[in-house]
């Protein structure tokens, strides 16, 4: 059996980089010229000049509540905010509307959210059958898997949510060779199974997404017959990362450039440090550039033992929008990192806010080197400025922070 889905998975890291720095100019213009959007979020930006990965970093972010708001500024004209490269006729397929809501298109290429390269890895093979149990209303969570499928040779079966029974039933009787969906339901499903005694052993492996996956969890499939993969994908940008059988991160997609920012900025963080995934997907029907996810992760050193050669990263670790309000005013991790940027002495800060509601205490740790024996008294300054709040100072030894992509933690007490 093939150990991995295409020569893409194993070409060199420099190849694929080169590849990736030939393509970006060239998605830049091609965003420019055929988006509204980007046409004006980079109107300032000569494409050829974004050939690097520094050229890139200082490109700016759009994150998901920013589109989201350029889709609701040009709802009567645009349902898609000038983000999509195409329009309804024959080069959109499908146009799906996910929480807020956003909307997406779904262009006509195969495979068109770049799954089957994830399935793949997680044992789907041609001619199997899949029981796929995202939801098929509105969301493009069953199609982003569907679509892999359908490029692998699979066939599907599309089981959607809920109709526990009626499930059971259909596995039961086409015996399906694996499962897509939410792991939470994948558990629903084998409890029922096994209180019912119905035979659901056809089933030997599984995607999963949507969730975290808890190496408990995982263990537990496992002990009930099932090797069950997890994956990460949105709504925007189709398979971001995908696990495999060395079980050590996921392996980043071919289709997609992914950094690692310091939440509130577009500062890419040290490897191996928590922070922000921002992607640019390499689709020309929806050129999303330095798309902030809102997810925090962080890059693993080295190559996955599978042989696949590109980035790896932890997975999900929590959400990176940790806007925070404190005394009746809101403080976003953007803030915290201007107060930052303006000493040099400092490494990295952490707002703690303590206390009870109503009596909420400011603390912003701050990790420094060779500090001037006025540098909290200036931080504290700073604090007042950017924040309108005031706020106590701590410097603190480099490295001491915690490594978990915290920019603001609240530890107040909300009994």
């Amino acid at each position: 059996m093939d150990k991995h889905f295409d020569a893409l998975e194993t070409r060199a890291a420099a190849e694929r980089e080169a590849a990736y720095m030939a393509a970006l100019p060239r998605l830049v213009a091609h965003a420019r010229e055929n988006t509204g959007a980007f046409a004006e979020i980079l109107k300032d930006v000569d494409a050829n000049t974004v050939s690097s990965r520094a050229a890139l970093a200082r490109l700016p972010v759009t994150r998901k509540h920013e589109l989201l708001e350029r889709q609701q500024a040009r709802r009567a004209e645009d349902a898609f905010g000038g983000f999509s490269a195409i329009r309804r006729g024959p080069r959109m397929r499908r146009a799906y509307a996910s929480p807020g809501p956003i909307y997406e298109p779904e262009g006509m290429a195969d495979d068109y959210w770049r799954c089957a390269r994830g399935l793949f890895a997680a044992g789907f093979r041609a001619g199997d059958l899949v029981h796929n149990a995202f939801s098929y209303h509105m969301t493009p969570g069953a199609f982003i898997m569907e679509s892999g499928a359908f490029a692998l040779g699979c066939t599907v079966f599309p089981a959607g949510v809920g109709q526990t029974e009626q499930q059971l039933q259909a596995i039961a009787e086409l015996r399906p060779d694996g499962y897509t969906g939410t792991p939470s339901f994948l558990r629903i499903l084998v409890e029922k199974a096994r209180e019912t005694g119905v035979d659901i052993s056809s089933m030997r492996k599984a995607m999963t997404g949507g969730e975290a996956l808890p190496p408990s969890l995982r263990d537990w499939f496992a002990q009930h017959g099932l090797d069950v993969y997890q994956s990460y994908a949105t709504a925007d940008l189709g398979l971001i990362a995908y696990e495999t059988s060395a079980r050590e991160g996921l392996v980043l997609d071919e289709g997609v450039i992914v950094e690692i920012v310091r939440p509130g900025t577009g500062d890419p963080v040290p490897e191996g440090e928590v922070g922000e995934v921002v992607v640019t997907t390499l689709n020309p029907d929806y050129p999303l550039i330095r798309f902030g996810t809102g997810d925090l992760s962080a890059i693993l050193a080295g190559p996955c033992p599978s042989g696949r050669s590109n980035t790896r990263i932890k997975g999900w670790m929590g959400r990176a929008d940790q806007t925070t309000k404190i005394r009746g005013m809101f403080v976003h991790p953007g803030q915290v990192a201007d107060i930052a940027r303006r000493f040099p002495e400092v490494r990295k800060a952490r707002l703690v806010v303590s206390g009870e509601m109503a009596n909420d205490m400011m603390t912003l740790k701050v990790e420094a080197g060779s500090a001037p024996q006025d540098l909290g008294a200036r931080i504290g300054e700073a604090i007042r400025e950017v924040t309108k709040l005031r706020g106590e100072v701590e410097l603190v030894p480099p490295g001491s922070l915690p490594n978990d992509g915290k920019v603001i933690e609240d530890a107040r007490s909300y009994k």
